[in-house]
């Protein structure tokens, strides 16, 4: 294994002190070991898709929250599943649908009585959201009122109801689902809630091989079992330890940078930005770039963000928040284009690499 030294001896180190180097090693020996036996768990199950299963483990391992972008019969539900029996955490799933109401995803309180003495008491019933993983199943056909009832777990880990705020258990993962068909009945999911997923996660279909090994998979009389390999408090401790891996500042200004000139009204954008984008990409866009490659570095074995990590995860994290204009749409011009664009003009630090 690499040496450490460099991660103590980086700017970070302040971060590092509490903890002897030692312990640190035997934490990333952990988290590379946890994350070989994730990935051969989920193979029993999830045929290709490799990149899905990455940006979807990378979340994880940062605390994000991501939306899931893929046809019917992909598998989406099967991956979100086996990821949570993986980690030994609690899973629900819901089914969004127009007449959801947000007291069905939060919960409510109901009127209990005691029998003997005829004394009532409001008794509040958790909902769905208290679990460790939620599937949020076609987020985008339920309304505005019901999708925002996810805000506030989203981005604070709690949620309110009737003036009293109730705690979510840690760690707590959004893994909502879209389908990008049958777009009659649904409702588009406003900019605030988008812009609180860490990524925009696109299935699609397997090469032949693959699908003819889903089905033979699948219709024979053996069915994979999926074991718990960790639990949610190795989640917790290795989130900790991916925040202590340090990013130097020109691959921070490369991120920031690259988040800045998909703003159309940014001194820095380019012409085609300011043509063909409506709305840029938020703060956090740079954040997910770090906090991704802070993971994805320590995946490949490396104990420093580069810039080819943020290259690599700059499409999930900024297709959902480059928002195209009138333009763009005569032009049949997709927001995937745009961002392809900004990473050939955006200048790489040569010191980044």
């Amino acid at each position: 294994m690499e040496n450490l030294n460099p991660i103590l001896r980086s700017p970070e180190k302040t971060q590092l002190e509490p903890e002897r180097e030692d312990q640190l090693e035997k934490l990333i020996v952990s988290f590379l070991d946890a994350h070989q036996k994730i990935l051969s768990e989920l193979r029993k199950v999830i045929v290709g898709q490799e990149d899905v299963i990455e940006e979807v483990l990378i979340a994880l391992n940062v605390g994000g929250h991501s939306l899931i972008t893929g046809l019917p019969g992909l598998a989406k539900t099967l991956l979100v599943h086996s990821v949570a029996q993986t980690l030994g955490l609690t899973f629900k799933r819901i089914q969004f649908t127009p007449d959801l109401m947000p007291a069905d995803i939060t919960g409510t309180e109901i009127i209990e009585e005691d029998r003997n003495t005829g004394k009532r008491w409001l008794e509040f019933v958790r909902g769905p959201i208290f679990a460790n993983i939620i599937l949020a199943d076609e987020i985008n056909r339920t309304p505005p009122k019901t999708q925002a009832a996810l805000l506030e777990a989203m981005q604070e880990g709690r949620v309110t109801v009737r003036g009293m705020t109730y705690e979510l258990d840690r760690p707590f993962f959004v893994l909502a689902t879209q389908n990008p068909i049958e777009l009659e009945g649904t409702y588009p999911l406003p900019e605030a809630q988008l812009d609180r997923f860490m990524f925009n996660i696109i299935i699609d279909y397997l090469g032949e091989q693959d699908e003819i090994n889903v089905v033979n998979q699948t219709t024979g009389d053996i069915s994979a079992r999926i074991r718990q390999v960790i639990s949610g408090a190795d989640i917790l401790r290795y989130q900790s330890l991916v925040r202590k891996i340090p990013a130097s500042e020109e691959v921070t200004r490369y991120a920031v940078r690259l988040a800045r000139t998909s703003r159309p009204n940014d001194p820095l954008a380019p012409p085609f930005v300011k043509e063909w984008v409506s709305y840029g990409a938020s703060v956090r866009a740079a954040q997910f770039m770090i906090l991704g490659g802070k993971a994805r570095a320590l995946l490949k074995g490396r104990y420093n963000v580069s810039c080819e990590d943020i290259r690599a995860l700059a499409r999930p994290v900024l297709r959902h928040r480059v928002l195209t204009n009138f333009h763009a749409e005569a032009e049949n011009v997709k927001p995937l284009q745009i961002i392809d664009r900004l990473l050939e003009t955006v200048p790489v630090p040569k010191s980044g690499l």
